[in-house]
Order: structure tokens, then C-alpha cells, then sequence
């Protein structure tokens, strides 16, 4: 079976939802998607093998309903997911398991100007280039998701944060272009991450809690 056929199999009608089509590829999607970000939460490193076959799903998925800018950026993932796959398991001082971490003020700026200027250059290419009915909101995702994907790589804490305002977006974004099952999806993403953020928290916490205990008995 070549490639072409294989897509158009995972691109079959499964089932309708609220007179919505759902696909293979939107179904598949949602598992793995889900798969994915509880792993993070948990700071699993599968997540990173994981959520490479979801970015394959929601690209084909977000070509066919007009979200180029959220289909272009399933590459991305996939690129940074393979850094991130090695980051946590190499990234630490001692080129051993990265630790939780809070976002350096640097870092945090930096970050914030690029997904500013990120969302304002994509919208205009979007806007410009492509019949996106929704460039702004398209591009905000594109923008906020890659910030958002670059923290959890380096597992700052507040990248929790912004996967957040990512899925607030996200969810009425899909439920207007018909695709319930994948807002539905958005909404899990939602509730996971407040237990990331917490679970993460909580590590962060403790070990900060470790250090402390650590240094005062050295002095």
C-alpha cells in the first residue's frame, strides 16, 4: 500500500458527530493526543515518540479543514520533539535527566517577544498567501503552541502556563471549522494541564525543599 492510498484510508468518514464528520485521522489523533500530554504531566519521556505520530495526525488534519498555520506547525513539533527526547534524558548537569525548572526572567522575555512577532508574521503570510478564513487566530495558535513546546523541551514550569491559553484559543477555533471531536480533545488537554502544572509544581517544590535541607546540614 503506497502512501497516497494509506491517506486517503485514514481520511474515510468513521462516524458523524453533531452532523460533523469524524476521520481515522482526527480518531487517531485524539489518542495519541491525549496519550501525549498526559505522559508530559507526568514526565514520561514517551511523550515525545508519542506525540511525533500525533503531529503526522493533525497534520493531515488540519491541511484538509484550512489550518495551515496549525499544519505547518505539526513539523515543527516533530523537530522539536526529537530535541526534547533527548533534552530530557541528557539535559541535566550532569548529562542525566533534565529537572523541573522555573523560566529565567531572560528567557522569559525572549520568549514573549518571539510569539509576539511569530503571531504578527504568520497572520500576515496567512492573510496574504493563503485563503485562511481565521488567519489571526490560526497564527496565534502556531505561535503560543512552539513557545509553549520550547519550554516543556527545557521543562520550565510556567510552559503549563501558556499550553493553557493555547487550548482556550484552540477550542472554539476547532469548534468553528467543524471539528468537534478535536475541541473535545482540546478540552482534555485543558484538564491535564492543570495537573501538569501542579504534579510539576509539586517536583519542583520538593526538590527545592531537598537543596535547602541539603545545605543546611553542609553548614
Amino acid at each position: 500500500m503506497d502512501l497516497a492510498a494509506l491517506i486517503a484510508i485514514l481520511e474515510r468518514p468513521l462516524l458523524q458527530v453533531a452532523g460533523n464528520s469524524v476521520t481515522w485521522t482526527e480518531l487517531f489523533g485524539f489518542v495519541t493526543g491525549a496519550a501525549c500530554v498526559w505522559l508530559v504531566a507526568r514526565q514520561h519521556v514517551w511523550n515525545w515518540p508519542i506525540g511525533i505520530a500525533n503531529n503526522a495526525f493533525f497534520g493531515l488534519l488540519f491541511v484538509r479543514v484550512g489550518l495551515y498555520a496549525e499544519s505547518f506547525l505539526q513539523l515543527v513539533f516533530a523537530a522539536l520533539s526529537i530535541y526534547g527526547w533527548w533534552n530530557w534524558l541528557e539535559g541535566g548537569a550532569h548529562h542525566d535527566v533534565l529537572p523541573v525548572r522555573r523560566t529565567r526572567t531572560g528567557e522569559a522575555f525572549a520568549l514573549a517577544a518571539a510569539g509576539i512577532a511569530g503571531t504578527g508574521l504568520v497572520a500576515l503570510a496567512l492573510d496574504r498567501g493563503t485563503d485562511s478564513t481565521v488567519p489571526f487566530w490560526d497564527a496565534l495558535v502556531l505561535a503560543l503552541s512552539l513557545v509553549a513546546t520550547y519550554g516543556q523541551t527545557q521543562k520550565h514550569l510556567e510552559s503549563w502556563w501558556v499550553w493553557i491559553a493555547v487550548d482556550l484559543v484552540s477550542i472554539p477555533l476547532y469548534v468553528s471549522r467543524g471539528l468537534l471531536l478535536t475541541a473535545a480533545l482540546y478540552s482534555i488537554f485543558l484538564c491535564i494541564c492543570v495537573v501538569g502544572l501542579r504534579r510539576w509544581a509539586a517536583d519542583l517544590r520538593a526538590r527545592e525543599a531537598s537543596a535547602r535541607a541539603a545545605f543546611a546540614t553542609a553548614t
